[in-house]
């Protein structure tokens, strides 16, 4: 039994018993990712009761900038379940919900009752004339007053003001009063201590950006501080707290277990050194957030659905949900893992498992973005946001997984399964006649007859040449390829059309008209290559298999050593044809492109010869040729060179083309790609994602639009505009870096040039992303664009000011991005981890329009050194 047949009668159950381990060890993995994410904490315990809450009872939904407030039965519910753990609260304003001190009475709570104070001088009136009326009336329950709630801290009031108001509640309530301001408002005003009866002062070192380690201490040493400075005065603190969600502010992280371990550690401290004190805040308070920014929403010790966000015994997990969320993501990719293990057994195992993993991370990261909202109180903005940019989210992770697949089967496989190379030559009787295409539109002659030149010198018996010259409108231009053409004999054919439509796909379908009877096979290259002369000999036998119907070299470059521009574009071609085209050929999808290229004649004419209807009516071609059942071959052997662009407008034109002819190819041929038919699985998977770069430099560009508008409003109006989540900020720069990680890795292993020839190309390539929005952007909108032919000699003239001609809008999108990161640092700084976050995608999306300017210049200073 042959090797074949006996992997053909057991071919699966080693191939799936291997794929679901390997499946199972990445679940695993994850698992104990999840695990390791949400490792418990084990502060002190804590049992006994809390020293007091400060308390705003509005419910989830309400809002009392809208006059939303919480009925009585909400605010009983409130005060019984806080007198479970403690028996004192405070208020901040006795006209809002004045029921609080009737139902504490009835709890047995007692209540540090506050009057609210600010600019409204008339409404101040009506908050002391309440304060004084309601702890007249329970006294028992109203034990303390608190005469303006860090007024002076926001400046609503002078110091002489307030002053005048706490001396009125004193000189009319027996209660005790006290005005709260943080520890250095206390410390610049000492005067305020002899017009209250105790100190009340707010220690936040969160607020002081004190890392969650530090801040006990410094908490501590503040109060200690106070206690220096007035010595015979009682010091109440009215507020210390920490959030549990929110931006993060210098050093101090939010997060539930920073919350719970704080507050268990300084219930113990403050019952060790009997302080006075009041927990910032019961519940958490929503509404706070468009208020005074996103931390505001998560200082409660409850959440705003009345729940306990940690025990106040044994260890706290941030996330008690995490093994559903584990559990979850691991599903989510066992089938795809199991399958991608089974399918691609000829991978190393080492790619097998990288590749395993990447699934499970993009699983990980859509079970993360789509559970992490449910931990923010998101307002309907938000959750409109979220699911407008949910999609994007998804489109990354689809792009990623795109790349690196690529990245897996170029780097970790054993072998090309497809791999065609240089043939033995034919003797002349076993030759196919070829009928070589040249078609040119205004090129320099002396170009084109270099090009002739390598034509003329081929080693080939069976050949002939059809230059066809197309609404060339000089002749001086066209008259000496001519007649260079009448002196090579009579292979050479030269045909000038004027008018002629169609472009370059109007002008080879002409040639085939005229084509030799005998030829077999059609060949078409560009007016500016030089071939070499075993092109035809050794390749044209792949053509006695009747299933191949092209056979492709790749678009390489000459002259382009000395020249700091050709080179780097040099190079950026080579890219795609040393790794996409190897890897689209795995799968028999190779892009067929316009020049290097030999197809059966039979094929062509009898599946309608070159399209008109697109400007990329060579890629156009090798589509239907696969959908017509036809194998194409590609050779990765350098059998021609031409001249790159000659300047950086020349090179965005022609990358513009592309991109705009594949949305004609995608939007003509969407059918073929979509629905089961003559194309396999492997094509129209490659001919759909092989576009999802461009299609990624397409979202850039509405995204830097939509970024630019953000930042303005957040600098303008950072009421209404508020820092991205890092739920939006974090999947996108891991992608940023994932992108170029795998865009370097794969051009160091596959593209034989030098570290700098690679920076280089990875600029040249980021200079284009611009152009090619542009393109996709047209072509899905548009039906039809001028075929522009890209220029390979040099323009002349232009001033420095004039090489910046072809990027005038890359250069404005960069200086809008540079004029976000100034306006980012000068109103936010980096205070916040999500503004640091955020300036540095600001930063990261100008390098396209950076890259572009700088191309330009490179280009304009360059010169042409070619030849």
């Amino acid at each position: 039994m042959s090797a074949t047949a006996a992997a053909a009668t057991h071919p699966s159950r080693p191939t799936l018993l291997s794929a679901i381990l390997l499946a199972l060890i990445v679940a695993a993995l994850n698992v104990g990712l999840w695990w390791w994410g949400n490792l418990p904490n084990g502060p002190e315990d804590w049992k006994g009761p809390i020293g007091g809450f400060a308390l705003s009872a509005f419910q989830r939904y309400q809002n009392p900038l809208k006059n939303d407030f919480p009925s009585e039965d909400e605010i009983e519910g409130d005060l019984k379940l806080l007198s479970r753990y403690t028996s004192r609260v405070r208020t901040y304003s006795t006209l809002q919900n004045p029921q609080v001190y009737r139902l504490a009475e009835r709890d047995g709570l007692d209540v540090m009752a506050g009057a609210w104070m600010d600019r409204r001088l008339d409404n101040n009136e009506l908050e002391l004339d309440a304060l004084i009326a309601q702890a007249r009336r329970y006294p028992n329950s109203i034990t303390r007053v608190i005469v303006g709630n860090e007024v002076l801290f926001r400046g609503d009031l002078t110091p002489e003001q307030l002053m005048a108001y706490a001396d009125r509640a004193r000189a009319a309530l027996k209660q005790p009063v006290s005005i709260a301001e943080p520890w250095h408002i206390w410390a610049q005003h000492p005067e305020l201590a002899d017009h209250v009866d105790f100190i009340t002062v707010h220690l936040f070192p969160y607020w002081n950006g004190v890392p969650r380690e530090k801040a006990i201490g410094e908490a501590f040493d503040s109060y200690k501080a106070l206690q220096q400075l007035f010595p015979n005065k009682h010091i109440v603190i009215g507020e210390i707290g920490w959030p549990s969600n929110g931006d993060r502010f210098k050093y101090a992280q939010p997060s539930v277990s920073d919350e719970a371990i704080f507050l268990r550690l300084w219930f113990n401290k403050a019952k060790k050194e009997k302080v006075d004190y009041y927990v910032m805040e019961a519940f958490d308070q929503p509404w706070k957030e468009k208020l005074a920014g996103r931390t505001e929403a998560y200082w409660g010790m409850f959440n705003a659905d009345r729940q306990p966000k940690f025990p106040f015994t044994g260890p706290v997990t941030e996330d008690t949900g995490w093994p559903w969320k584990a559990l979850a993501a691991g599903l989510l990719a066992l089938v795809p893992m199991i399958w991608f293990g089974r399918r691609f057994e000829r991978f190393k195992l080492m790619g097998r498992f990288f590749f395993a993993a990447l699934i499970q991370l993009a699983c990980g990261l859509v079970v993360w973005s789509a559970t992490l909202p449910f931990n923010f109180y998101l307002s309907w903005i938000d959750w409109t946001m979220l699911v407008l940019l949910f999609p994007a989210q998804i489109a990354i992770l689809a792009i990623l997984l795109i790349n690196g697949f690529e990245f897996t089967e170029v780097l970790w496989r054993r072998s090309w399964v497809r791999h065609a190379g240089m043939l033995r030559p034919d003797p002349p009787a076993r030759q196919p006649f070829v009928s070589i295409h040249l078609a040119c539109y205004n090129e320099p002659p002396e170009m084109v007859i270099v090009t002739l030149d390598s034509l003329a010198a081929l080693e080939y018996e069976n050949y002939e040449v059809l230059v066809i010259d197309n609404n060339t409108k000089d002749p001086a231009v066209w008259q000496p390829v001519q007649e260079y053409c009448e002196k090579l004999g009579h292979r050479f054919r030269f045909f000038h059309l004027e008018p002629w439509p169609g472009y370059k796909a109007g002008a080879l379908n002409f040639g085939l008209k005229e084509t030799d009877p005998r030829a077999d096979v059609v060949a078409v290259i560009d007016a500016d290559y030089v071939v070499r002369q075993d092109w035809l000999a050794t390749l044209t036998g792949h053509f006695h298999d009747p299933k191949v119907a092209v056979v492709q070299c790749p678009q390489a470059h000459r002259d382009f050593e000395h020249n700091r521009f050709r080179r780097m574009t040099a190079w950026e071609y080579d890219g795609f044809f040393r790794i996409g085209m190897h890897h689209r050929n795995e799968r028999n999808a190779i892009i067929q492109h316009g020049t290097m290229t030999m197809v059966r004649r039979s094929a062509l004419e009898g599946t309608g010869g070159w399209s008109e209807w697109t400007i990329c009516e060579d890629a156009e071609l090798g589509l239907r040729l696969m959908h017509a059942g036809y194998e194409l071959v590609y050779v990765d052997e350098l059998m021609g060179k031409g001249l790159t662009p000659a300047d950086f407008k020349a090179y965005k034109s022609q990358r513009y083309r592309w991109a705009f002819g594949a949305m004609q190819i995608l939007k003509g041929r969407w059918e073929w790609m979509t629905r089961k038919g003559p194309l396999s699985v492997g094509q129209r998977f490659h001919f759909l994602t092989g576009w999802f770069s461009w299609f990624a430099d397409a979202l850039h560009l509405i995204f830097t639009l939509m970024a630019i508008f953000w930042t303005a409003g957040m600098v303008a109006a950072p009421k209404l505009f508020t820092l991205p989540m890092q739920l939006f900020l974090i999947p996108v720069i891991g992608f940023f870096f994932a992108k170029a990680i795998f865009g370097i890795v794969l051009y160091r292993a596959r593209v034989p040039c030098s570290w700098y020839d690679t920076l280089m190309a990875s600029l040249a390539s980021m200079g284009l992303s611009h152009a090619i929005a542009r393109g996709i952007l047209h072509g899905l909108t548009r039906e039809k664009t001028s075929f522009v032919v890209t220029a390979k000699s040099r323009r002349l003239g232009g001033s420095n000011f004039a090489a910046f001609a072809p990027v005038r809008e890359e250069m404005l999108m960069a200086i809008a991005l540079l004029l976000c990161v100034v306006g980012m640092g000068m109103a936010y700084g980096t205070l916040f981890i999500e503004s640091k976050l955020w300036m540095f995608i600001l930063g990261a999306q100008s390098i396209p329009y950076v890259s572009a300017v700088v191309g330009a210049w490179i280009a304009h200073k360059a010169g042409d050194k070619a030849g």
